[in-house]
């Protein structure tokens, strides 16, 4: 990817320009960008244009690129970005330095588990299901608080809320609502919008935008 280093700029800039509007510092947006699908070869000339936090969406996929990518870029930050099977707990925690996609009671009793088991605190965010579809994940907007409270007593740090809004409907109505949710439960961190709109997020207070296909290109596989 020869023009990763400007592809990178333009989602910086842009970045920063949302959040001046929104009265913020760019430096309270993280970007991840998601390499998911994307081979070893196209991640390296971001990593070499000075970017160091990514996402993926399977910890199988992550398992096989990322570990040798670490022993040549050992700052990298990983984020886990996709749904977790509660089987893969240990794995994920092994692996990752953050995980979005925290959202049923099973699945804190796995993590919790393989967090003590392991001595690494992996900071997690809940994913809530924002728009109530059925073949999405996510906890059910009604359940956040439940899945906040054992969460924590299962001593698995909690870095905010996230949230995948329905697809081809303006999605700036469910930003302001996990908004909302984060605020009503003392919440900091907001893990939404990608790259067709973490512009419209980021005024509506992500602190964490997951950005693919504008900095990578179309993704090759599903």
């Amino acid at each position: 990817m020869e023009n990763a280093s400007a592809e990178l700029n333009d989602v910086r800039t842009r970045i920063a320009a949302a959040a001046k509007i929104a009265g913020r510092k760019a430096s309270d947006v993280t970007l991840v960008a998601i390499s998911k699908t994307h081979p070893a070869e196209a991640i390296t000339p971001l990593l070499d244009a000075g970017h160091r936090i990514f996402g993926e969406n399977r910890v199988q996929e992550a398992q096989a690129k990322w570990p040798a990518l670490r022993e040549e870029y050992p700052d990298v930050v990983l984020h886990l970005v996709g749904q977790l099977q509660s089987n893969k707990a240990d794995d994920a925690v092994a692996l990752f330095d953050c995980i979005h996609s925290l959202d049923r009671p099973s699945l804190v009793t796995a993590l919790g588990k393989a967090m003590a088991k392991s001595g690494k605190q992996v900071p997690c965010f809940v994913q809530v299901n924002i728009g109530a579809e059925e073949q999405k994940g996510g906890c059910a907007i009604v359940d956040v608080p439940a899945l906040l409270v054992e969460a924590r007593a299962a001593d698995i740090p909690v870095a905010g809320l996230m949230c995948v809004p329905p697809a081809n409907v303006e999605a700036a109505p469910y930003f302001a609502l996990l908004a909302k949710i984060a605020a009503d439960n003392g919440l900091t961190g907001i893990s939404m919008g990608m790259s067709g709109d973490y512009e419209t997020a980021i005024m509506l207070g992500a602190t964490h935008v997951r950005v693919g296909s504008a900095l990578f290109g179309a993704r090759t596989a599903a």
